[in-house]
């Protein structure tokens, strides 16, 4: 959708990825949200 921004992280558990996005949305301008997909 136009003006949205998707990071896709794989290969690490869920923990260290909330852990990692958490700390990249500190440093981004705009509001985030954690979305988990089950596949």
């Amino acid at each position: 959708k136009p003006g949205r921004i998707l990071f896709e992280i794989d290969g690490v558990s869920e923990t260290i990825a909330k852990e990692a996005l958490y700390k990249a949305s500190a440093k981004l301008p705009i509001k985030t949200k954690f979305i988990k997909r089950f596949v």
